[in-house]
């Protein structure tokens, strides 16, 4: 092998075992570099608004939704790290479902914060306190604080919406579901500035419960994204059939290898069982052969790198010769939940 060769595989990025594409590469080097100023923009922001949180329900609640929103980066550069090991015989699939953990422990975070932020406005609005933002002298004048809370709201609307769009291509391209998650929340969060801006407005015009009110409105979104997260990261971990990055729809790659393996001439039918490990897949896929005839190892194995070739996802591929499709994977049969194969 050529020494340029060699460098150029040592060099490689790759997850675990499974070397990335040019476009992946690219996308994976971009999102670690989007993730890390994430991390920066949302530290200045968290310690403005602190700064100026005075007595506003609304203003904590958006203080909260702030550091909350560090998890999702963090969590994705922990994994991105975690998932570059090689696979071991402790760990033979490699470490892939460090993004699925990932996914979790950001999800529950974002659950429990969002149901104590709703009490605790709850609490604020039902016993009727009113709160009060007072002013500061600035240069012999007297400015009201809510103008300057305001002010930090709009300034931190607006980098996310733009954080937000681009992790959100990163993330279909890389079949990321962290940074699925985490652009997500970037693109509410102008949703939470506007909420905390107008809980402020309300108190300066006389309405106490405007902030109670808006600070139940970004608790509810919080929770929301925590409950769906968390539902979508634990069904990911329970081995449920693989579906996009967003969990819109069961992934496309199944009916491809399915289609491709149909199409043999050795074989009659074929069902494929997908696990998704973070970024990449597990297949197992079950072949009836023509007549009941055992395809020759060659066959198999040209199979198989051929239905490998077909998506970088998929990393490992097991090739099962059968009489007969295993039930569940039959379509119509209903599985757990209610969704059909």
């Amino acid at each position: 092998m050529k020494r340029s060769q060699q460098e150029q595989i040592r060099n490689a990025v790759k997850f675990g075992h499974t070397e990335l594409p040019d476009e992946q590469q690219g996308a994976l080097r971009k999102a670690i570099k989007i993730e890390w100023i994430t991390i920066a923009f949302l530290t200045a922001s968290t310690l403005l608004v602190y700064l100026v949180l005075g007595n506003s329900q609304a203003m904590k609640a958006a203080w909260v939704e702030d550091m909350l929103s560090l998890l999702p980066p963090i969590s994705f550069l922990i994994a991105a790290r975690a998932i570059r090991k090689q696979p071991s015989e402790e760990h033979p699939y490699g470490f892939h479902r460090a993004v699925g953990v990932a996914h979790v422990v950001a999800a529950v975070a974002l659950t429990v914060m969002g149901a104590y932020l709703i009490v605790d406005s709850a609490i604020v609005l039902v016993t009727v306190e009113h709160p009060t933002i007072g002013g500061f002298d600035f240069f012999g004048q007297t400015i009201w604080l809510g103008w300057v809370m305001i002010g930090a709201m709009v300034l931190t609307a607006l980098p996310p919406v733009y954080l937000g769009r681009v992790k959100l291509k990163l993330a279909e391209q890389l079949h990321d579901k962290v940074l699925y998650a985490d652009a997500d929340m970037n693109k509410a969060d102008w949703m939470t500035a506007l909420a905390a801006a107008v809980g402020v407005a309300g108190i300066g015009i006389g309405w106490w419960w405007a902030d109670a009110v808006a600070a139940l409105g970004i608790s509810a979104s919080i929770l929301h994204d925590g409950v769906r997260n968390t539902k979508a990261s634990v069904s990911a971990l329970m081995d449920r059939r693989a579906r996009t990055y967003d969990d819109t729809a069961p992934h496309p790659v199944a009916k491809r290898l399915d289609e491709y393996l149909k199409g043999l001439d050795w074989a009659t039918d074929a069902r494929s069982r997908i696990r998704d490990e973070g970024h990449v897949f597990h297949v197992e896929s079950f072949i009836v052969p023509v007549e009941g005839r055992m395809p020759s190892l060659d066959q198999l194995e040209r199979a198989r790198l051929a239905c490998v070739e077909l998506d970088w996802k998929i990393q490992d591929m097991v090739l099962v010769p059968v009489s007969a499709l295993p039930p569940e994977l039959l379509p119509g049969v209903p599985a757990p939940g209610g969704e059909r194969a």
